[in-house]
């Protein structure tokens, strides 16, 4: 013998999923927006329900990505309309950058092909001479480094032999 209210919850699940099936046909005939919480309110269910039945929540995910039909058009939504206005939005953003960037990568490539032409630029030989400028600096530093280290050293060595010295003389 079964309990009553166990057979009453039971008939009550069924009713809902039978109204979750119709409202996921429905909703595919009409080519309606077909998402959990708008199935849920056509069904008049919580959207709990078809969480916690797998089988359901599958069937709504594959409605909802199954293509349209030939002939029939797909549904646009506000929602749709919207987010394919900001991605467009975004692109034109994006490519009025990339535009930009290569105006300015054009303009400074032009420029320097007009001032070399026009000779009145340094001669190609300085850019050479200022590399070896560069070069040289970086030795001097290295070479300082070096000195000031070994000034460091002779500095200690003074003073030990100055604390020997003292050392010694201080002896009867």
């Amino acid at each position: 013998m079964t309990n009553p209210m166990i057979e009453g919850k039971r008939a009550d699940s069924a009713r809902r999923r039978e109204r979750v099936l119709k409202a996921i046909d429905a909703a595919a005939k009409n080519g309606g927006d077909i998402t959990v919480s708008g199935l849920a309110r056509a069904a008049r269910v919580d959207r709990t329900f078809l969480y916690r039945h797998r089988d359901l929540l599958e069937r709504v995910h594959a409605a909802a990505n199954t293509p349209v039909e030939e002939g029939r058009i797909a549904a646009v939504s506000r929602a749709s309309l919207q987010t394919d206005l900001a991605n467009a939005l975004e692109r034109n953003k994006r490519l009025a950058a990339r535009v930009r960037q290569l105006e300015s990568r054009l303009s400074s490539q032009l420029g320097e092909a007009v001032w070399a032409e026009s000779g009145l630029g340094a001669p190609v030989d300085i850019d050479q001479l200022q590399r070896r400028i560069a070069f040289l600096e970086q030795e001097v530093a290295a070479k300082q480094g070096e000195l000031d280290e070994r000034t460091e050293e002779l500095e200690a060595a003074r003073a030990a032999n100055r604390e020997l010295t003292r050392a010694l003389n201080q002896r009867p």
